[in-house]
């Protein structure tokens, strides 16, 4: 039994060292330290894999996928258009993007938060002729340090909660770190937007040159309550500048213009032909409330199509256009008559028939689509292509497939036709919408190439709405105690599922997998130093060499050695690891543990030396055109703010 804490130490040091060297990932590495326990007795092989029903575990898959469900629903892309400057000078720019960036990591998981601010972040350094690494990087820190206000921020907090739970002492409630996490995270953002953003190296954006798909034509009609709508066009077109868009375009009446003036109104029922990249398209369609028009029409027009072209050229059975030749030769005129007039009978028969198989058709098509997940794809026509030379309305793609043609990209050329009646060219790139099923169907039919699936978030006001009241319901229920908080937000995911504000194929792709097995791996070998009593050890190790029994002192040494090994490590894992020491410290100082937990919470979210220590931290690495060691000029003032801001706060907040 006393070989137990030397074996623990040795699995731990083995550990950390993998987490450092880097080759293997960190969820292999979590495995491996898990498994070496198991298999040196230290965790019962009955409880190896128990840390996968580990509240925290839980709660942080749920919050990943209704982080999802926040972006793809457009609620972020609408809360961000109404909070964001257009026109604010360096400062405010900065301050307001900064300032939205931790708001949102506050309620959502912050690498989401970070992805979905980027391209603002990028636009923002273009229009302040910034280098780019000047706007990522305050963002990048501003959203890792908001998501230190509460408890669902960042995983490292819902492991410090879980482990005060295990205590005896309960976990921490939502908004208990928000005491001290919110008051870094104002000075922290302070401190950046002032002084801190001159500190980052001016570097040039890594080179990013790849596929580009060009600008796409597409049509967006001016719905009702459109703020779009009773404007002149010079008004929208100054708008949709700042997007990187433009008109070329205006449909009234099914009468289209193509250099409709700037001093005219645009009315409710319009349709706007404007020409933008794929990604401006969900900003132009949030900032004036405008809805796609392939996406939003019904299919009226093809069935209509479909019944002139019977009633113009019904088909006929060959077999019975010759049974009623031979009839007419052998009854003579009266039978001629009869047949003509059973002939007209039949063929309005076979036209009505015809017509409601069509209606039928166009029903289905309407079922299955609205069961099957809709996706977006990029489709390449290929010079054999058979679709050369038609249009969407030739080819009846909503009748055939049940799939809408969103947008057409044609080598920078533009064409004065109508979208559903443009001729398709070879070269051509598509931009279509419809289950993935049908998507490959018209792919191989027709001869075109898929390119990629398309992460286009088309805002959805009722989605947005509904995505963000479960959010908040979450989140409230969490916060009152009227639910545990792995309870609350597993019912907002299924919330959520059954109410389609994501769609059904995203719910596991958002969840961070590696990171989920990562925390599972190591919360039973961090129970293991606990009952070993290799984490007091450690703590007295601690207590006698370095803090010689000071608790402040010792209080400041474990924020700052979380500090260090989560620069160097994930925050996840640092925070597992940190946590039964910072337990045992306090029980050898005879303190309450509160302030300890505290401290590596804090300590295991300011990971900001290094392009490792945090996920937004690498993000920005490639975008920024940054090196390894650009990172510690910001991050090590920003570190030492923290350090000095939350040792009183502590202190202060939870008295040992």
């Amino acid at each position: 039994m006393n070989q137990d804490p030397l074996l623990v130490l040795t699995i731990l040091t083995a550990t950390i060292g993998m987490f450092l060297w880097g080759r293997w990932r960190h969820d292999m590495v979590a495995t491996g330290a898990l498994l070496a326990c198991v298999l040196g007795g230290l965790v019962a092989p009955a409880e190896a894999f128990a840390g996968f029903a580990h509240p925290a575990v839980i709660t942080v898959a749920c919050v990943l996928v209704l982080s999802r469900g926040l972006q793809i629903s457009g609620a972020v892309d609408a809360l961000t258009t109404a909070l964001l400057p257009a026109k604010a000078g360096i400062l405010l720019s900065l301050a307001a993007l900064v300032g939205l960036g931790a708001l949102l990591s506050g309620f959502m998981n912050n690498v989401g938060a970070m992805a979905l601010l980027m391209p603002v972040a990028m636009q923002l350094a273009a229009r302040l002729e910034l280098p780019p690494g000047r706007v990522l990087m305050p963002l990048a820190f501003g959203t890792i340090l908001g998501g230190m206000t509460t408890m669902i921020g960042t995983p490292p907090n819902l492991i410090v909660s879980g482990f005060r739970a295990q205590t005896g002492a309960g976990s921490f409630g939502m908004f208990d770190f928000t005491p001290i996490g919110l008051a870094i995270a104002v000075i922290g953002t302070v401190f950046i937007v002032l002084l801190g953003w001159r500190l980052v190296p001016a570097r040039e954006k890594a080179s990013t040159e790849g596929f580009e798909t060009g600008a796409y034509v597409t049509e967006v009609r001016v719905v009702p309550d459109s703020k779009a709508a009773g404007l002149f066009l010079r008004e929208i077109e100054s708008r949709l500048d700042e997007a990187g868009a433009q008109i070329i375009g205006l449909v009234r009446n099914e009468v289209r213009m193509t250099a409709p003036q700037s001093s005219r109104k645009v009315l409710a029922g319009d349709i706007l032909v404007i020409e933008a990249d794929i990604e401006a398209l969900p900003e132009v369609l949030s900032t004036l409330g405008l809805q796609l028009e392939e996406a939003g029409s019904s299919s009226e027009e093809e069935t209509n199509t479909h019944e002139k072209t019977a009633r113009a050229q019904p088909a006929q059975d060959p077999t019975s256009s010759r049974d009623e030749k031979q009839a007419r030769r052998k009854n003579g005129g009266d039978a001629r008559g009869r047949d003509a007039a059973g002939s007209v009978d039949d063929e309005k028969q076979r036209a009505e028939g015809r017509k409601d198989e069509a209606a039928e058709e166009d029903k289905d098509s309407v079922r299955s689509a609205a069961d099957a997940e809709v996706m977006l794809m990029e489709l390449v026509v290929r010079p054999e292509a058979s679709l050369i030379g038609r249009s969407a309305r030739d080819l009846s793609l909503r009748t055939r497939y049940g799939l809408n043609l969103l947008a057409v990209s044609r080598n920078g050329k533009r064409s004065k036709s109508r979208l559903r009646t443009l001729k398709i060219q070879a070269g051509d790139l598509l931009l279509m919408q419809g289950p993935l099923e049908a998507l490959t169907e018209f792919a191989a039919d027709s001869g075109c190439v898929p390119l990629a699936e398309r992460e286009l978030r088309i805002p959805d006001r009722r989605k947005a709405w509904t995505a963000g009241a479960i959010m908040l319901c979450a989140v409230g229920a969490a916060a009152l105690g009227l639910l545990p908080a792995a309870i609350s937000f597993a019912l907002g995911v299924l919330a959520s599922m059954a109410l389609r504000t994501l769609p059904l194929r995203s719910v596991y792709e958002s969840i961070d997998w590696p990171v989920i097995v990562l925390l599972a791996a190591l919360i039973p070998v961090a129970q293991a130093m606990e009952t070993t009593g290799t984490a007091d050890l450690i703590a007295h190790a601690l207590l006698d060499g370095v803090a010689q029994g000071n608790t402040i002192v010792a209080l400041s040494l474990v924020l700052i050695v979380t500090m260090f090994l989560s620069d160097l490590m994930n925050n996840a894992a640092t925070a597992a690891v940190m946590c039964p020491i910072a337990i045992g410290t306090a029980t050898a100082l005879g303190v309450s543990a509160d302030a300890f937990l505290m401290a590596v919470a804090i300590g295991a979210s300011c990971a900001f030396l290094t392009p490792i220590g945090h996920q937004n931290n690498t993000l920005i690495l490639g975008p920024g055109g940054f090196r390894f060691g650009d990172y510690w000029r910001l991050g090590l003032p920003l570190e030492l703010l923290v350090v000095g801001v939350s040792v009183p706060l502590l202190l202060l907040v939870w008295p040992l």
